[in-house]
């Protein structure tokens, strides 16, 4: 069944359920409530605190945070950061204080440089073409090769489990997320329902069609006094 509630006015979302990340890949995206993963170019303008709140606890509850290299410059990711009771919370569920990597998965090796010369060092997946480019061979971050041409993320997957990083947490983008979901290897999917319009807001590029839509079961429904809706889905 269901777990329908209403966050009270003093908790925070990130209290009701998402403890501890599961094994595998748990994506956590926002959408507009008719249907836009971002408004010019940018999810920021469809967030507000308690989503970011809970995106800062997801963050410490997983080994690496997966992300897109068109998300990463359009958000100025930086390094992973993490509050005092983050850390703690991190430390309970067995993980060191330490904040998780960033894995960039990117062609181009174009990261932003708010990213670059952090710690942890940010970890590229990228292709083995990719790879031997001067752009790439100077960033200040690990490299790791899944593919040939183009980056396999059905690969670079199984390489951060080969690592250790078994909890992985996307951030998207749309095409990240797309070819997760095509490769059959999201395993949760936290979304936050924004109570917005955005209208057509096209982001990414489309991954292959899939045969047959992937059947999730909900487990989970939370409402804000803002609006915002947070929905958790699992494989059954």
């Amino acid at each position: 069944m269901t777990n329908l509630a209403t966050v009270a006015p003093d908790a925070a979302v990130e209290d009701y359920g998402y403890r501890p990340a599961p094994a595998g890949v748990r994506a956590n995206m926002i959408f507009s409530a008719d249907g836009a993963a971002g408004f010019a170019g940018r999810a920021g303008p469809l967030s507000c605190p308690a989503d970011q709140q809970l995106l800062l606890a997801l963050r410490a509850y997983a080994d690496v945070v997966l992300v897109g290299a068109g998300t990463a410059r359009a958000e100025t990711y930086g390094p992973v950061k993490l509050s005092d009771e983050h850390r703690r919370q991190r430390v309970e569920l067995g993980f060191g204080p330490e904040p998780p990597p960033l894995a960039v998965v990117s062609q181009s090796g174009r990261l932003p440089t708010t990213m670059l010369g952090s710690s942890p060092q940010p970890i590229l997946l990228t292709s083995a073409r990719a790879a031997h480019t001067e752009r790439v061979a100077e960033l200040p971050c690990e490299v790791v090769v899944c593919g040939e041409d183009s980056v396999n993320i059905t690969d670079a997957v199984a390489q951060l489990r080969g690592r250790g990083d078994g909890r992985v947490l996307c951030e998207g983008g749309p095409t990240l997320l797309d070819e997760l979901v095509a490769a059959d290897l999201v395993d949760e999917l936290c979304v936050t329902m924004a109570p917005v319009l955005a209208g057509c807001q096209p982001l990414g590029q489309a991954a292959a069609p899939m045969a047959a839509p992937t059947r999730l079961q909900l487990d989970q429904t939370l409402v804000d006094d803002t609006g915002y809706v947070y929905l958790r889905y699992r494989r059954p």
